[in-house]
């Protein structure tokens, strides 16, 4: 591997003086001791003495020698000569001598324990970056400047910056064909053939097969989910599914992956051979799953969109039929009231004389078969859909795998039914045989019409919507899916958690004793419900009533807040000083002064050789945010930002981790400026769904008449701190529970921001959420607008709360909660590791039973916490606020969104969940890059107002909000100048086609 990786700029700068110490780095590196003073006491000469102090410093300071000490900073030998009270002129003499420093280096090298770079270290550095490179795969240049600080932690002089490099780049080297060497010897004669035959391009196609398996499905439908399957099953045909992986780092497989995923297959096929097969195999088994999940996900829409489309007909067919409803109902009522004014036995032939029997019987008939029972109406709505169903019932069987929680047992026992049912051998089950216990009460007039009657097209039917809401559920898991596998599979268990059980304790600040954690917590209830029934009488905004036998709490709505003038005389000062910028211009500025399109390395290696990159990330930052395409920004005048150049660079470069670390950059640029300070500390943070209609056909967007009209959509759900910043993004399909995401929010982000409390709105307050929230040291606020309706907890049964006894009549179930406790601290710290995703548990405990009694348990604590936080809402007028304007802080970003986002109609137009994600992720990038300009500008304009004697109060400020962007050309400008030919009255040159652009995966 060439040591390239290494900027010119950072290599200038290792072993050396990049800027003057600060008066903090002189007070630690360059002091001297009375050790430091005795060693450069037996220096005779002044210059030697200075000389000797210099470098000693300059050692602890660099972790090597300057190969001439004149370019010590002068402030530095200042330093170090004023404390040896001796004229810094000395210094230049001791420059002149060679030899001496030498020498001298040899002496301070043994004095302070340091050790030459040689054979032996060079060995153990080795041994380092193998032992690194085993668990991570991180960069080159990454790993260089982790290896630096390795050597100088361990007192080794540092090497030669090219030294240091072709060492990295040579380990590195040598791991990775290792790996590659370790991974291709796994496969099999024949399994090395079949990955082979996966880059040739068969006669007669356009695509090679790797390319056609790659491609994932864009459609909901029977015959997309059958192609589906015959994907996944093309995929396990290759034998390769079985091979353990395990001991390969997930970094390191997820870069095979990425670069498998992006590139052409005749680029993957000029690899070397162990390279080769060894990035074939991790991606198809990284393929297997995402198909399973392509497969699980077109299952989902198609019995959603079975499910709407049988509603409507159901609707028409009930209009339709209402008429001879009617014409029933209204016989059988003049028979009732014949039945009801008759006296005497003779009552039944009187009706039977009047109305007649078969008009009788037929207008039973008719109520029968068209009157339906108050309830569930999709059985019904389902009713059309049989020969739907079959046609891909028995391979979606046969391929997937499933199994499931105790609770799911009749479903997985129903499925194994219809598999067997399927298959033609002697032997199978007849429908008589079909486990029943799985047909709830809703599906049995369907699927029981009559004693002694089996309708096995209902029984079909009902089983396959029960495994689609089992599956949403995670009652049901699948295996080899990667969003849909079993998330107890990965929980901390045995060894793993006995080991690591004493940290995760102190990471939670928790005891694995429960006794005292339910100590604390109901002396905190017992705290809370006193506070509140003291202020009752004094709290205007705060009233209980009794209705139906219950006490409910109400709030009286919140009176506007009248605003002091000096607020909004300085957001006018303010925004009138904004200097007005292209959104292009404000890329680049804000990428000068945070390194973001450093941030974006090349998916193959992590180099980048091309002049002028960032030009062109910013370009295909801002097509992508806009909304607008590669085509509205490209310029064939400029290399940098050539059609083909910028599709390469959105190929190459742009993806989901290269947005999160240049986002993680704006981030804590954002968080070091001091107006963002005083906005907060990034401790509290909001989440909300910015909702977008996908017009194009994707498995990946959902139904939902109040946000997407007749079109389907995605909700990208976002968290935004305190500092305005958006800091994690989550594209969900359609408008599923929020409170899904908000863990996965929290835990996955990797920005310096630490939010530990997060405010939402009232849909996402579950009490699991409530729990979890608090296992994991997490503040759940979210914004009530059903209080009344709310429950108040207590562990005390006897405890005396006044006026609030009655409202707190729920007792918590402590015992649950102790018999649980060990396992509800296990969960939190698997979450906390990262060893199990927060959204699969989510879904599994939110629907209760699927981890056993864990669910309830949490569930449980989570009651208690939540009563806690109601109790601080109805009392804390100024708590209720701090959430609205956090949350506001969310919405006013979905509003400079949209601003950005304003081509194609504001459409989302992805076809795959990671078009959706990257696109999205840069649309948040560039709204964190308006904050972030905005609030270094904002901080310019209050200075200068200050030194004009302007009145700036620091409640005005606080007031202030850096989501404006009236200032910011969105669209670029117009320009109405002419070329001066064309001014004279000529015609502009014609295209040549021959000089279009359109080898895109080409670099120019």
């Amino acid at each position: 591997m060439p040591v390239e990786f290494i900027p010119d700029d950072q290599a200038a700068r290792y072993g050396r003086f990049a800027a003057d110490p600060t008066p903090e780095q002189l007070a630690r590196y360059f002091f001297l001791n009375e050790a430091d003073l005795a060693l450069i006491a037996e220096r005779r000469r002044d210059h030697n003495k200075l000389g000797f102090a210099v470098q000693l410093c300059t050692l602890r300071y660099l972790g090597t020698f300057l190969p001439n000490p004149i370019q010590v900073p002068q402030v530095a030998v200042r330093h170090v000569a004023g404390q040896l009270d001796l004229p810094p002129d000395v210094f230049m003499r001791y420059a002149l001598r060679e030899e001496t420093r030498y020498t001298h280096r040899h002496s301070i090298i043994r004095c302070l324990g340091y050790q030459e770079f040689d054979g032996v270290q060079a060995f153990r550095l080795i041994r380092w970056i193998y032992a690194h490179l085993a668990v991570s795969a991180v960069r080159p240049i990454v790993l260089f400047d982790l290896a630096t600080a390795h050597l100088i932690a361990q007192k080794v002089v540092l090497p030669g910056v090219s030294v240091l490099a072709r060492l990295i780049a040579r380990v590195r080297e040598r791991y990775a064909a290792r790996t590659f060497e370790g991974l291709s010897r796994r496969l099999s004669a024949e399994q090395r053939q079949s990955l082979e035959l996966l880059l040739v391009l068969p006669e007669g196609k356009w695509q090679t097969p790797l390319e056609v398996l790659r491609t994932p499905p864009s459609r909901v439908g029977a015959l997309s989910l059958t192609q589906a399957l015959h994907r996944v099953e093309q995929i396990r045909v290759l034998g390769i599914g079985d091979l353990d992986l395990s001991d390969v780092p997930e970094a390191r497989q997820a870069v095979l992956v990425r670069h498998a995923q992006t590139v052409r297959a005749q680029l993957i096929e000029r690899l070397g051979e162990e390279r080769r097969l060894a990035t074939l195999l991790v991606f198809l088994q990284h393929l297997e799953r995402t198909a399973t999940d392509d497969v699980l996900d077109i299952f989902h829409g198609l019995m959603a969109s079975l499910a709407l489309r049988g509603e409507t007909r159901r609707k028409r067919e009930r209009l339709r039929s209402l008429k001879d409803l009617d014409q029933a109902a209204l016989l059988l009522r003049d028979a009732v009231q014949v039945l009801l004014n008759s006296e005497g036995r003779d009552a039944r032939q009187q009706v039977l004389a009047q109305v007649g029997e078969a008009a009788m019987r037929e207008a039973v008939r008719v109520v029968d078969e068209l009157a339906r029972p108050e309830g569930e109406t999709l059985p019904e709505a389902l009713s059309g859909s049989y020969t739907t169903i079959r046609r891909f019932q028995r391979l979606l069987l046969q391929t997937i795998t499933f199994t499931g929680t105790p609770s799911a047992k009749p479903l997985l026992e129903a499925l194994e039914f219809l598999k067997r049912m399927d298959q033609s051998v002697r032997g199978k089950p007849g429908w008589s045989d079909a486990p029943r216990s799985v047909v709830p009460k809703s599906w049995e007039r369907q699927v029981f019409p009559a004693r002694g009657e089996f309708n096995h097209q209902a029984y079909t039917l009902c089983v396959l919507e029960r495994l689609h809401q089992a599956l949403k559920r995670r009652e049901v898991f699948v295996v080899r899916s990667a969003r849909y596998g079993d998330p107890r599979a990965e929980l901390l268990q045995g060894e793993a958690w006995l080991d690591a059980r004493a940290d995760v304790c102190r990471a939670l600040e928790r005891e694995l004793d429960p006794a005292p954690e339910l100590s604390r917590l109901k002396l905190e209830l017992d705290h809370a419900y006193h506070e509140v029934g003291r202020h009752l009488d004094t709290n205007d905004a705060l009233w209980l009533t009794q209705e139906a036998g219950q006490t409910r709490v109400h709030l009286a709505a919140p009176d506007a807040l009248a605003e002091p003038p000096s607020p909004k005389v300085l957001r006018a000062e303010v925004s009138a000083r904004l200097p007005v910028i292209d959104l292009a211009e404000l890329l680049m500025e804000v990428h000068a002064f945070t390194g973001l399109a450093d941030a974006f390395v090349h998916v193959a290696d992590g180099q980048a050789r091309v002049s002028n990159l960032p030009l062109g990330v910013c370009a295909a930052l801002l097509s992508q945010a806009c909304n607008i395409g590669l085509k509205a920004v490209a310029r064939p005048e400029i290399q940098a930002l050539t059609l083909s150049r910028l599709s390469w660079i959105g190929q190459n470069y742009v993806r989901a981790d290269t947005l999160t670390a240049a986002n993680a950059r704006l981030v804590d640029a954002q968080r070091e400026l001091p107006l963002a300070q005083a906005w907060g500390g990034g401790e509290v943070a909001s989440a909300d769904g910015l909702r977008f209609v996908v017009p194009v056909r994707s498995i990946h967007a959902g139904w939902n008449s109040k946000y997407f009209g007749a079109q389907r959509g995605v909700t990208y759900y976002n968290f935004t701190s305190d500092q305005f910043t958006g800091f994690h993004g989550i594209v969900i399909p359609g408008t599923l529970r929020d409170s899904l995401y908000l863990l996965a929010g929290l835990l996955e982000q990797q920005t310096r921001l630490d939010p530990r409390e997060i405010m939402t709105d009232t849909h996402d307050s579950s009490d699991v959420v409530f729990g979890l929230f608090a296992l994991l040291g997490y503040t759940f606020s979210p914004r009530l607008a059903d209080l009344p309706d709310q429950r108040f907890w207590r562990l005390d049964r006897e405890a005396d709360y006044g006026a609030l006894s009655d409202l707190s009549r729920h007792t918590l179930d402590g015992r649950l909660i102790a018999a649980h406790w060990e396992d509800m601290l296990r969960l939190a710290g698997s979450l906390k590791l990262g060893k199990v995703g927060a959204t699969g548990v989510m879904r599994t405990l939110q629907r209760g039973g699927s981890l056993s009694g864990l669910g309830r348990a949490i569930a449980e604590f989570g009651r208690a916490r939540k009563t806690l936080y109601l109790l601080h809402y109805v009392h804390d007028e100024a708590y209720r606020q701090r959430i609205l304007r956090q949350l506001n802080r969310g919405e006013q970003r979905h509003s400079v969104a949209r601003a950005v986002f304003y081509g194609q109609k504001g459409e989302l137009r992805q076809k795959y969940r990671e078009g959706m994600e990257d696109q999205l992720g840069a649309l948040g990038l560039v709204v964190n890059a308006i904050v972030l300009w905005n609030t270094r500008y904002m901080g310019v304009v209050l200075d200068e107002l200050r030194s004009t004697g302007h009145p700036v109060l620091e409640a005005d400020v606080a007031r202030l909000t850096p989501l404006l962007h009236d200032h910011i050309h969105m669209l670029g400008k117009y320009d109405f100048t002419l070329p001066e030919a064309v001014a004279r009255g000529q015609l502009r040159p014609l295209r040549n086609p021959a000089s279009l652009e359109d080898s895109l995966g080409q670099i120019p």
